[in-house]
């Protein structure tokens, strides 16, 4: 028995309870006073297990691990081989998700292996399938074990098993090309969680990651959409941390592509932040990337190849896309196309994971003047949109075609165009459609400036609402070729608040951000979002030009 909170005498398995309940529901500070009041009483695996659980939740992953293992030596002790199971399990993927360090992960997997021995099927032998699968890197083994783990769930009635392996294996086949089929099994597994089938917060944010990584990789912003209401009132509910906060990376990636500019560079970049306090994240080069795309989205250029700077194109796919499309941005062609086949050559080109580099790549093609090149990476880009169809896949196809016929004058651009503005339209990818609507202007100009003025002004005020500078400045050339008087490069329209003055101030006279921060008593985390909100609003490009405007703004400047 001990005291607790200075009032009420409660035995150390009520302390267990009540920290059981607070990791359940996300509570990571109320789980750690509990569960270190019980192991001031009573050290034990149990008590280990759930303070690392609570260090894992505070981001504390060094402490996490410490935990874990601390926790696997006491359950071996004891001779409880199911708790050292799970343990090993976690410690596993710990090592490879936020350590990326693959051999120790394999080492604990194996360790779970082995102790589970050739018994009977057991619900652990379900989760030791479903870590397999998630280290897995062939795709048809990668299955096999989701498969393996989802019979053992069913088999030994685990439902927390049962649904957390149907939201990976529907991500594993959506991200195999099987997209109908995994969005069902993702669709089953949400409806689950909206059931109340499954209320503990690990696994909950697991099933969420998943959903939005599938999304992502679909480039599916309705469903992404609809499950996040559900998510925002299962979190509201229940009062839990923000669903949609999880997998930032993934999740950021959808909201850029939604159009919701602001919400993805919250989301981005707090998952760079985050992924960075592992000493090797898989997923830090990732969010840099998606980061990356929205700066260049935004005109940002000096700030998006800053973020690829120590990133390795090589290495990473999305590194690669992404330093090809700011090598595009800055006039720079034959480096994007570069950059954009040696990506090609590490991925499936039937597949739809090559339909992004392959947009890009009729873009830097006819940007450089090559416009037969262009032509056979559309017709590739139609070939994997006639064999995956989707409105994005359609779209995607139909924009590359409509600007090979505007290139070479040949074929029918408006009948293209008109297809992808619909089909990223049905897709709800706003600026997308903006951009659809700008080729289309430049494929009426000449013979319906009528027409051509209506889809180019249209495009310009979707560009300003999602403050996309470069796409904004194109829109506003061409309308003025067409004899319309505009403003002159946006600058938002839009006043700066106090707050944004003082940091535009600073920035005048060099000051960094962790100086900014020390100077206004401010986070670094906020500085960067003023900065942003900054550069949106006075439509500049890099912090040099917020320095160089600032300056210029200052009384007796020349």
């Amino acid at each position: 028995m001990t005291t607790y909170n200075g009032r009420v005498t409660v035995s150390v398995g009520e302390l267990i309870a009540e920290g059981r309940a607070a990791l359940r529901s996300g509570d990571a500070a109320r789980a750690r006073r509990a569960l270190e009041r019980a192991a001031a009483d009573a050290p034990c695996a149990e008590v280990a297990e759930g303070l690392a659980r609570a260090c894992y939740l505070e981001l504390d992953f060094p402490g996490a691990i410490e935990g874990w293992e601390r926790a696997y030596a006491l359950y071996r002790a004891t001779g409880d081989d199911a708790g050292a199971i799970r343990v090993a399990r976690m410690l596993s993927c710990v090592y490879l998700s936020v350590m990326g360090d693959r051999a120790v992960c394999n080492g604990w997997l194996a360790r779970a292996r082995t102790l589970l021995g050739q018994g009977e099927a057991s619900s652990e032998r379900g989760w030791v399938a479903l870590n397999a699968g998630m280290v897995e890197s062939d795709r048809a083994r990668k299955d096999d074990r989701f498969r393996e783990a989802l019979a053992v769930a069913r088999r030994c009635g685990d439902t927390d098993l049962e649904i957390v392996t149907l939201g990976y294996l529907g991500a594993s086949l959506v991200h195999g090309d099987r997209v109908e089929e995994g969005m069902a099994l993702l669709d089953e597994a949400l409806a689950a969680v909206a059931g109340d089938e499954v209320d503990d917060f690990f696994f909950l944010e697991e099933i969420f990651c998943q959903l939005f990584s599938a999304c992502e990789r679909a480039r599916d912003v309705t469903r992404a959409e609809q499950w996040s209401r559900i998510g925002e009132e299962i979190a509201r509910r229940r009062n839990l941390p923000s669903v949609t906060a999880y997998c930032r990376t993934h999740y950021g990636g959808v909201l850029i592509e939604a159009g919701r500019w602001s919400e993805a560079d919250v989301a981005l970049t707090e998952a760079v932040r985050l992924w960075g306090l592992g000493r090797r994240s898989m997923l830090r080069a990732g969010a840099l990337a998606r980061l990356a795309d929205l700066r260049v989205r935004q005109g940002r250029f000096e700030e998006a190849e800053q973020l690829l700077q120590d990133a390795d194109p090589e290495a990473d796919i999305e590194v690669a896309r992404s330093l090809a499309a700011v090598r595009l941005a800055q006039g720079r062609p034959v480096l994007a196309v570069d950059l954009a086949e040696r990506a090609l050559h590490q991925v499936d080109r039937h597949g739809t994971e090559a339909a992004p580099l392959l947009a890009l790549l009729v873009e830097a093609h006819l940007t450089a003047g090559e416009v037969e090149q262009a032509e056979s990476a559309a017709e590739e880009l139609a070939a994997c949109a006639r064999r995956h169809p989707s409105h994005y896949l359609t779209a995607v196809a139909a924009l590359a075609r409509g600007r090979v016929c505007l290139a070479t004058g040949a074929g029918d651009p408006q009948t293209c165009l008109r297809e992808a503005l619909a089909a990223f339209a049905r897709a709800r990818m706003p600026v997308e459609v903006a951009r659809s609507r700008l080729e289309l202007a430049r494929a009426l100009a000449a013979r319906r400036p009528e027409v051509a003025l209506a889809e180019g002004r249209a495009a310009l005020d979707a560009f300003d609402r999602l403050r996309a500078v470069r796409d904004a400045d194109a829109a506003a050339a061409l309308l003025r070729s067409l004899g319309v008087r505009t403003a002159a490069p946006r600058k938002g329209g839009e006043a700066l608040t106090r707050r944004e003055a003082e940091v535009l101030e600073l920035l005048g006279h060099g000051l960094s951000n962790p100086e900014i921060s020390e100077r206004l008593f401010i986070s670094r985390k906020t500085v960067e979002h003023h900065v942003g909100n900054i550069l949106a609003k006075l439509g500049l490009r890099s912090r040099a030009e917020a320095a160089a405007y600032a300056a210029r703004a200052e009384p007796g400047a020349q």
